[in-house]
């Protein structure tokens, strides 16, 4: 064994990021200390290309390793990777979270499941993060919705529901080992629970958890579905301060007929209620957004639909990415908008998040908040201000400050 660490290189989402902890966890005890894994992303064909292209770089860098690809465009396309002479084995969404995969891994060069035939739940245990001052916990995994421009649910499977018993253990874990700040994520959470017993929903799942671990500060949410905030969540946004301040929306679109046609469940009206009623219950809230740019058939009117909701709804933490055409998926079908318009809307919708950026910032000028100390000095307060101190602080520390001026793209804050 050249290293006592396996190596992860992953991409794509919060979950993705949770997984590598889990894979990491157990090539670790398997003794893979040679190991490069790579827990690969197919949200876009950009994301692939970047997944390709480090796998070549890292065989080059390390002609001995052993180097393990997994993640969503594995499985997906898996004869695609073991096509590739860098790579050693191919392992599946499923199987890459069994802590048998790693520990017999055999000569197989690849393992993937029928992704769609798993109805097993995820349940894992970590003993802690890498280098991280918040601990992401996976609630759910998998998607039943079938957006037309999406692949994701091919390398997910369906929706299916962590316990609530499972999560409560392993949040207390966490928060006994010092974690301060607790992310919820998922592929889909807001589909959480009608496979289990009861039928709880996300809302009912996160108030038994912060009652079950009153001694946990912060609670973190990760993407959600705008049409399914049920009410028990509405009532925590409106009367639990440790759920943090910060919703982020898988908006995708602002123009209605896009939105049909990209078969989401919402239309503009409906973003703009839920923003609405959400900072009437809650004044400090701030949002997020995923947004596509250039989807088929998407017109100058419609586009500007899209960059109008960011102001309406005053949204400040975007993710903008340009439309890319996925193999097996309705919208590859549907008439396209040239590559050149699509980089040149997404350049404008990140220009627009750039300014409602800086309005977040300057509104956040000369306020007393609280934050948890991420890695060099930098901060996140509840509202997810990214705020850099002026004194050096141990991560993971809760501590009140003052904000005193913007240098650049973040807040600049003193202890108080």
């Amino acid at each position: 064994m050249k290293n006592s660490e396996p190596e992860l290189i992953t991409f794509g989402c919060r979950l993705n990021t949770y997984e590598s902890e889990v894979m990491r966890d157990h090539a670790r005890k398997a003794g893979l200390g040679d190991a490069i894994i790579f827990n690969t992303c197919a949200v876009t064909k950009e994301a692939e290309r970047q997944g390709r292209q480090a796998i070549r770089r890292a065989r080059r860098e390390n002609p001995d390793a052993k180097i393990i690809v997994t993640g969503c465009s594995a499985q997906i396309d898996p004869s695609a990777y073991a096509a590739m002479a860098e790579i050693d084995q191919v392992i599946g969404n499923d199987l890459k979270l069994k802590a048998e995969t790693w520990s017999a891994p055999g000569e197989a060069r690849i393992l993937v499941n029928d992704i769609m035939s798993v109805t097993e739940t995820a349940s894992h245990m970590l003993e802690g993060f890498e280098s991280r001052a918040r601990a992401i916990v996976q609630v759910q995994n998998g998607c039943d919705h079938r957006c037309t421009f999406c692949i994701i649910p091919y390398g997910r499977g369906n929706s299916r529901s962590v316990p609530i018993g499972v999560i409560v253990d392993q949040v207390r874990a966490l928060v006994e080992q010092g974690y301060k700040e607790i992310v919820f994520t998922g592929v889909d959470v807001t589909s959480y629970g009608p496979d289990l017993p009861g039928s709880p929903s996300f809302g009912q799942m996160i108030r038994r958890v912060l009652a079950l671990v009153p001694e946990l500060p912060r609670l973190r949410l990760s993407s959600l579905d705008p049409v399914e905030i049920d009410e028990d969540l509405w009532q925590l946004i409106a009367q639990e301060p440790r759920l943090m301040p910060h919703l982020h929306l898988s908006l995708q679109a602002g123009d209605d007929m896009i939105l049909k046609r990209m078969k989401r469940r919402h239309l503009r009206a409906d973003v703009i209620d839920l923003c609405q009623k959400a900072r009437d219950l809650r004044p400090d809230i701030s949002f997020g957004a995923d947004i596509i740019a250039g989807f088929p058939t998407e017109t100058d009117e419609m586009f500007q639909n899209t960059l109008n909701i960011i102001e309406e709804c005053d949204l400040t933490f975007l993710h903008i990415f340009p439309y890319s055409e996925r193999e097996g998926t309705p919208a590859a079908k549907m008439p396209q908008v040239e590559p050149k318009i699509r980089k040149e809307r997404t350049k404008r919708l990140r220009e627009k998040g750039e300014l409602q950026m800086h309005k977040f910032l300057r509104s956040n000028l000369n306020k007393t908040l609280q934050v948890i100390v991420e890695k060099d000095n930098m901060t996140r307060a509840e509202n997810f201000a990214p705020i850099r101190l002026c004194a050096d602080q141990k991560a993971g520390t809760l501590l009140s400050i003052h904000t005193t001026e913007i240098e650049g793209d973040v807040l600049i804050g003193t202890p108080v």
